[in-house]
């Protein structure tokens, strides 16, 4: 088994018809997908995936934003897999991000970047467990 990261296609690009242009970057980038699923996180939900953020001053619109509407939770799997995703998607605010990442060719802004992407290892299984069981995972 490669390495593995998470990511999320976050709601404004779900609703903006984003997504399979996305998914399709990532799979031309060398990147197996293990599992996919389009679902609406409740608040609740929203809140316990950013948990790590709670005492930050934008947890309550970063919970409020993605409950807002679906999106689309990937399992994605590749040597090399956190940093590759990582360089692949660019910086946070799409305006730093560098020409041809995702987050350049898709982001409204900083806080509407498009995609979220694990920061390590621990996390992208933190995250891949969080979104899927094991019956869910190829």
């Amino acid at each position: 088994m490669e390495n593995r990261t998470f990511t999320m296609v976050k709601p404004e690009a779900v609703q903006q018809g984003n997504t399979g242009s996305i998914l399709k970057m990532i799979e031309e980038n060398g990147f197996r997908i293990v599992a996919l699923k389009k679902v609406q996180l409740t608040t609740a939900r929203a809140g316990l995936f950013y948990e790590v953020h709670k005492e930050r001053p934008f947890y309550g619109e970063l919970v409020d934003y993605m409950s807002s509407g679906p999106i689309v939770a990937v399992i994605l799997e590749k040597e090399n897999a956190v940093a590759d995703f990582r360089a692949l998607i660019g910086a946070t605010d799409p305006a730093d991000a560098e020409d041809g990442t995702i987050r350049k060719l898709f982001a409204e802004s900083k806080s509407k970047n498009a995609v979220h992407g694990s920061d390590s290892d621990e996390n992208a299984q933190l995250e891949s467990d969080f979104h899927f069981n094991i019956e869910e995972q190829f």
